[in-house]
Formats: C-alpha cells, structure tokens, sequence
C-alpha cells in the first residue's frame, strides 16, 4: 500500500501544520468546525520533499491519490473537472508549514478551456463572468506555470481599458474580453513555442509541479533566508473549489485581521472589492474598500463574517488573517492564518491578549520576536524637521527611512550591498521583487491597499512602507516618478525619504531619531523581567550610553572600556607622550594628568549606575594604536626631508616615527596588550585603579552606592593574572585608606584566550569573576582574524554551508560554546560563586543568550539599544530552558 500523500479537508486538523502546512491545517480546521470553506484537498509537504528527491517528479501513488480525491470532490460539488455542462474550476495554491505572504506560487480558475468556458457561460448566464475568469487563467497560468513574462499580458490589459469611460477591468465589455482571451492565447505561443493546454488533468499536473518547484524560487528562498525558516519542510499544496467574487455586483473578494495589523487595535482591519478575485485585492488593480463600508453595503454577510472572524480567534488565541468570497450573496471562508504584523501591533496584541485572559503573560512573551523588539527602537523622522511633502498614500508599515530611489529590486539589492541607503519604488510590487525589499530602507508603491503585498512583506520584514500612492505617476523606462499636478519629480539615485507610520512621501533625506520604549512594551518587558533568569546588563564607555542603557532596562555594566576614553581630542596629545616618554618619571608624569580626566570619567559611570555593578576593563589596545599610522608618519618624514624647510618638524616626526617602528608588531591582537602590558609597564593600570577608586571612593563618600568590578584582560596563564592582581589590589587598598572609606569590589578576568578556558579552575583562584570577550575568544579559536575573515571569505563560507552561519554574530555552541562551558564549569569547581558573563557582540544575539541561559552564566552585556532584546532573549531562554 502506497504511503499517504493527499489528505480531504476533513481528514486533517490544525496539529497536523508540519505534514499539511499553515493553511491546509487551519482550511482542515475550519471545515471541521463547520464553517463555509469550499471542499477541497492538500498534497503533503513530504510529497515536496520526496518530488525533489525524485528528480522533479511524483512519488509514487501521488497522482492516482490526487485522481481520486478530485472525484470525491466532484462528487460534494455535482460539478466534474472538465465537464462543459457543469464544470469544477480549482485553485491550486501553495502553503508552508510557516507563513510565507506570496513568496510562492497560485493558480486560480484551473479547469477553464474553450468548452468548460462555455459551459459555465451558459451555467450563469453570465459570458462576461466566464470571459473574465478564462482570461485571468491564462495570464495567470501562462506567467505561474508556463514561464511566460506577464508583463504582455498587462499590456494587453491596458490597451482595452482604455479603450472604456472608466479605464477599470469592469468597463470592459463582453466582446473585449473574448478578444482578449485569443490575445493572451496568441501571447502563450508566442513566448513559449506551443498552445495553452486545454486538458484540466493535465493542467493540474502542470500546475501542482509549478507549486512545487516555487518552494526553491528565488523570492521563497530569500525570505526564507531573512526568517530563518528552514529550507528543508517544503511545501504543501491546497487544492480547493473554485467560489467567485466576479460574478456580478452581489460578488466580492476580501482579505481582513481579526485586529488591525499594523497598530494591534482591536478591531476588524482590511479591505474588499465587489466583482472581483482575490488577486485584485492583492495586487492593487483596483483600489479596494476598507472592510467597515461592508458593514453599509452587504450588512448581514458584515455580520455573517464578523462573527467567523470572532470565533475564529478565540479559536487560535492569535489575530487571524482572513481571506474570503462572496459568491452571488453566500460567504465563503478560504484561508484563515496568524496574521503577519508590524512590531508595535505584535507587543499591543500580546499585551492586550493577556490582559483580555486569552493567553497568559508567558505566552505573550514568547509571542513577541526579539528582532521586532529591535525594530520598535529603530528611527522615525525627527518631529522638528522641516519636510518638503510631496505625495501622500497609505500608511501601510509603520517607521520611516531615507535612500537613494531605485525603481527595480535588482537596482536596489545592488546598490545595498554597496553599502548605499535605497527607497525601492515601484508600480506595485510582486514575489519576484522581495529580494529588493529586503534590501531596501523603505518601499513605496503606487498601487495597492493596507492588505497589498508590498504592505504584508514590508510589515512582516519590519521595513517602512507607503502603498496606494496613486498620484505618483512612475515611469519605469525613464526610470524616474512625477507627482500628478505639481512639478516634483524624483529620477533614480535622487535621495528621497519615506514614512510607512503617515503615508508621506518626502522629497530629500530627512533628520532621524531613534525608537523608545512604549508603555506596552514596558510592561511586556517587565513581565520578561520576572521570568528570566539572567541579568541584562550593558557595555558602556561614557555616563551617557549608561543613562540611555538604564532607561532601557539594564542592571548593570558588563564592559567599560577605558582606553576609549584616551582618545578624546584633549587627552590623546597627553597619552601619546606618556608612551614616548623616555624615563619613568616622565611617564608617571604624564599619568598623573590622566589621573583626574579618568577619575571624572568613572564618577559619571558611578553616578548613572547608582546600585549597580560596574566592570571596568583595564587598558586593553596595544599602544601603537594611540599614535599616528606607521604609513602616514612615513609620508609626512619623506615629504619634510623632500622640502627641508622645518628640520625642527622633521626631527619630531623622525623621532615618532622611530617609535612607531619599535612598537610595530607582526600580530599586533596577539602582542604586547592588555595583562601583557599592564605587567610590563604597570604604571599606566596602576594609575587606572586608583582612578577607579578615588572615583569609587569619592561617590560613596556622596552616598551613591557603587559596586566596581576591575576587569583585567587576555589572560592566558594563572600567573599573569597572580602577578597583575598582586600589582593592582594594593593600590586599591591605599585609595580606601587614604579617602577613609571602604567600598566592596572584585577583581577578575575576560576570558578570550582558549588556554584561559581550559585552565579555568586554575584562573578562578585569583579571579573573582569572569568575562567572557567572545569576540577575541571566537578569533583565536577559530583563528581568523576578524577584519580579514568577514571581508575575503567568512560570508562565503556561510553562503557555501561551510559554516552554519556567521560565528562573530552569533556563537558557535560546538567550538567557543564548548570553551565557555568547559571555563563556567572548573571556574565554579574552583570559586562556587564564580560570577559568570559574556560581553561580545554574542551578548545582544538572541540565540547566543539562550546559549548562555544553558550554560548557566549569570548575565549578559550588550549595546544600550540591544539590552530591551535581551531582556525579552533571556526571558524567552527561560521558558524554554527552565534552571533547576
């Protein structure tokens, strides 16, 4: 007996989204609750797989399966697949275990050939709705299944439209579109060399092998790639009777969320179009209605499909994504799917759910991406801007952004891997065009609606977007857009700016300012607060990345970086002789007018982290980095002696450059710094820790209350860090004793340095603390040189499937990750209540928190604008990886 590849709609379930995919589930679903979803059957996502495996054909027993239910469903119908009596006309669609908006592919009216096309003329009593309907077939199969370019099929289109008053697809008449149906036949031919197939079985094998093959299209698998869905579940394939919204003025089509998607009110949200399919909507043809008019011109199908979408989510616990048809008065449901939404609507639905007592405050915080966190702290445009508004359209992704226009995704995917900001406009956009958008800074479109596919993928992919511009008047051959009745026009490459939150179009770039955290997002973050196990604390250089760290949420500081602070225009000339300085006293000289800007500089820390712990990593950077380029000073030297008109210039840079030279090291990451240099020229620490102290000292003394932890750095044997603690604490001791006060502090290590792991129980007799650096730590185990590795190779490595992905953004569990473990696990042995964290760029990504939520480290430290992502990260790792 062959193995089960095609399930009824009531034979599947909800549960069943990994065989079935998203939407055969939920269609399975729904036809169990007895809802109107016209009959129909699902191919299994493992008969994509074992279609591929096959070489591009059937498994075995597919296509006698799919027969048969086609028979079953003619049977529920009374109509027959090719029968030009009373014909069955099919959808064949596809859909994914995870939503995938029009990343892949559809097929509507499949069935339709010259005499079924007649025949349901004759069956309706309506030639214009069959005309229409054979029409859109062919454009659609011709472009789906066929390969052809659709754009001729448009052309075609347009030349009859406007040829009528209206210049609408419903002006036409009956005898333009039967002339457009030999047309689009002619046009199939001439692309592809051969006739429209006319034999439904055969057009539904065709068509069901298009669907299959889209799972590996381009737009499919750079969405897939944005996601992170994995490229192995392939696809189902929904096959389901056909009900028309084009079948007169008591017809429709429309696409509606239980709660506006873009905001999370609650609240039916979308549009509808009467005497129309749901391309129409989707695509923008026509500008469609919003779904409240439904509610004046159709009341008691409004109130039919207000009560289904009602049921619907209390149903799912989720806002719901709808689509739906009115066939000559009667609704009938065709999809129902957690509806894809901006960020801002996803924490105010989860929020609003938990409160309504739908789900519970775990499960709104798993509900909500980390990613879309990220997304509520990104830009809008500055309020007190002065903007040259030039068009207005829908507001259909919230957000704004500035960039060059580019009229083509290709343009634009180009251009962003240029490192240029881009703006991709377009007429409408389609599958094809997601490449561009992922790409873009914002996407503005001309036609569609808040339901169009330019909106769902912008919202989804968390871009601006501004739809249903229709004054923009695009001229995709000049490449370049006017504005109807005013003399703006905006060629490619001219900057330009968006705001997906009005609909505004601005002409120029515009002044920006970053996202902050809204009451919602608060309290949902507060909830993460009380799962989590984690701290979320925050790198921070200066009091103010601090203060911005702290309204965000951060509990302490897990990496302050003090050589940062040299560089200040006032204090580098200072710094730089202290390293050329040629006696000891002279350096100590120099020190001591460090002394007091540093001191400033970690009393402001103190201040703005009152009551919370602060790490403070001692001079990490060779020294050769605090002075001017080797190759600079070479250029300057030669130029002098070239001149020879200021010798007393020349002996100054000659002398600098002689020490340039004698610090130039062959592997500068792997040279004189950090504990090295601090062991071999102690002065410049000690001088940092009685900055730390008498800051430490003097705000305790103001009764803030400070808690300093002093990082020392690159570790690699026990010894180093027993000499350089042996250096360090007295001068600790000293500052306490002379300001009469005591403060409690630690001493303790980044870990970078493999040998530093592996010998973690011997570390952890002189370290009170780890911190694991996992950027340096991921160079010397991989060993790639960071700067070298990303910019010749890495990425291709990534792209290749050498490496899962890129190890510098999130952590390689198998190798560093292995390290990390090893180091918590014999520092612990040795020092029990080790404090353990990590500071690398890992601190801020989302599946290195959960790593560390594994581990069993004690906080993680991240960017300012990251610490609400980990916050929510650490929280969701929790959840998942509950601590005993």
């Amino acid at each position: 007996m062959s193995k089960k590849w095609v399930y009824l709609f009531d034979e599947g379930n909800t549960t069943m989204k990994d065989l079935l995919g998203g939407k055969g589930a939920n269609l399975a679903e729904m036809t169990n609750a007895s809802l109107p979803v016209p009959p129909g059957f699902t191919i299994t996502t493992e008969a994509c797989n074992a279609y591929f495996d096959a070489g591009e054909q059937f498994p075995a027993g597919m296509w006698d399966q799919v027969v048969a239910a086609i028979a079953t469903i003619e049977k529920r119908t009374g109509k027959k697949l090719g029968d030009p009596a009373n014909p069955l006309l099919v959808s064949v669609r596809s859909g994914a275990k995870f939503s995938m908006p029009g990343m892949m592919d559809t097929v509507l009216n499949l069935g339709l050939n010259d005499a079924t096309d007649a025949g349901l003329a004759q069956l309706t009593g309506n030639e214009r709705f069959a005309l229409d309907a054979y029409r859109r077939f062919i454009a659609l199969f011709g472009r789906i299944v066929l390969d052809a370019d659709g754009r001729p099929f448009e052309d075609i289109l347009d030349k009859y439209k406007a040829q009528t008053a209206g210049g609408k697809d419903t002006d036409m008449t009956t005898d333009m579109l039967r002339q457009i149906v030999v047309e689009f036949k002619a046009e199939v031919h001439r692309q592809t060399g051969q006739d429209f197939p006319t034999d439904p079985y055969e057009q539904m094998r065709m068509a069901i092998k298009a669907v299959f093959s889209s799972w590996f299209g381009k737009r499919a698998v750079d969405y897939r790639n944005n996601q992170n869905i994995p490229h192995d579940l392939g696809t189902a394939v929904n096959v389901q009777t056909m009900v028309f919204g084009n079948m007169g003025d008591d017809s429709g089509t429309g696409v509606a969320f239980t709660r506006n998607p873009a905001t999370g009110e609650r609240k039916l949200y979308g549009e509808y179009l009467m005497n129309a399919q749901g391309e129409d909507v989707v695509a923008g043809v026509r500008t469609p209605h919003p779904i409240a008019d439904m509610h004046k011109e159709l009341p008691a199908i409004y109130d039919q499909f207000a009560q289904i979408a009602e049921r619907l989510e209390q149903h799912y616990r989720d806002v719901q994504d709808m689509e739906f048809t009115i066939e000559r008065g009667k609704l009938y449901m065709l999809q129902t799917r957690n509806g894809k939404r901006t960020a801002d609507a996803a924490v105010n639905v989860a929020v609003d759910m938990a409160n309504e007592g739908l789900i519970t405050k775990q499960e709104a915080v798993m509900r909500i991406e980390p990613k879309q966190v990220e997304q509520l702290l990104h830009r809008r445009i500055d309020p007190n801007a002065r903007l040259t508004v030039i068009a207005q359209g829908l507001n259909a992704s919230p957000g704004a952004g500035s960039g060059m226009a580019a009229f083509d995704p290709d343009t634009a995917e180009k251009w962003a891997h240029e490192g240029k900001k881009v703006i991709l406009v377009r007429l409408e956009t389609s599958p094809d065009d997601v490449h561009g958008m992922i790409s873009a800074q914002g996407i503005l479109t001309a036609r569609g609606g808040a339901t169009s596919h330019a909106a769902v993928v912008a919202r989804g992919l968390g871009k601006p977007c501004v739809s249903g511009c229709e004054v923009l008047l695009i001229d995709e051959d000049k490449r370049e857009f006017t504005v109807a009745g005013t003399d703006y026009r905006v060629q490619e490459g001219n900057l330009m700016s968006i705001n997906g939150s009005t609909g505004e179009v601005i002409l120029g770039e515009v002044p920006m300012i970053e996202g902050d955290l809204s009451p919602k997002l608060k309290t949902l973050l507060g909830w993460a607060d009380e799962i989590r196990d984690l701290g979320t604390w925050t790198n921070a250089d200066y009091p103010r990345d601090a203060r911005r760290a702290r309204d965000f949420g951060a509990e302490g500081i897990g990496l302050c970086r003090t050589e940062h602070m040299f560089f200040e225009p006032e204090r580098l000339p200072v710094v730089q002789k202290m390293i050329l300085a040629k006696t000891d006293e002279d350096r100590e000289a120099y020190l001591a007018q460090l002394l007091p800007f540093q001191r400033s500089d970690f009393e402001g820390i103190f201040q703005a982290m009152d009551g919370c712990p602060v790490i403070i990593r001692l001079i990490d950077p060779p020294l050769h980095e605090f002075l001017p380029k080797h190759e600079d000073l070479l250029v300057e030297v030669t130029e002098l002696r070239i001149k020879g008109n200021n010798p007393a210039l020349l002996k100054e840079k000659e002398e600098l450059l002689g020490a340039v030279e004698l610090m130039r090291e062959s592997n500068p990451m792997l040279g004189l710094r950090g504990i090295r240099l601090g062991i071999t020229m102690p002065g410049i620490t000690r001088m940092q820790v009685r900055a730390i102290f008498e800051a430490a000292c003097n705000c305790a003394q103001e009764g803030v209350v400070v808690k300093p932890e002093i990082m020392i750095p690159l570790t690699g044997h026990v010894n180093e860090l027993k000499v350089a603690r042996g250096l360090l604490e007295p001068v600790a001791q000293a500052v306490m004793e002379e300001k009469g006060i005591t403060v409690d502090y630690k001493f303790g290590t980044m870990i970078e340095i493999p040998r530093a792991a592996l010998t973690a129980d011997q570390v952890a007799e002189y370290a009170e603390f780890f911190s694991y650096g996992t950027n340096d730590l991921t160079q010397t185990t991989f060993g790639y040189s960071r700067d070298d590795a990303e910019g010749k190779f890495l990425l291709k490595y990534v792209e290749m499937g050498i490496l899962p992905m890129n190890p510098f953004q999130t952590l390689d569990r198998d190798g560093v990750g292995k390290l990390v473990r090893m180091g918590v696990e014999l520092g612990r042995k040795t020092r029990p209540n080790l404090e353990v964290g990590i500071c690398g760029e890992h601190g801020g990504d989302p599946n290195s928190i959960e790593f560390c939520q594994m581990a069993g480290l004690n906080y993680v430290s991240c960017s300012p604008f990251r610490v609400p992502v980990a916050r929510l990260a650490a929280a969701q790792a929790a959840i998942r990886y509950p601590r005993s």
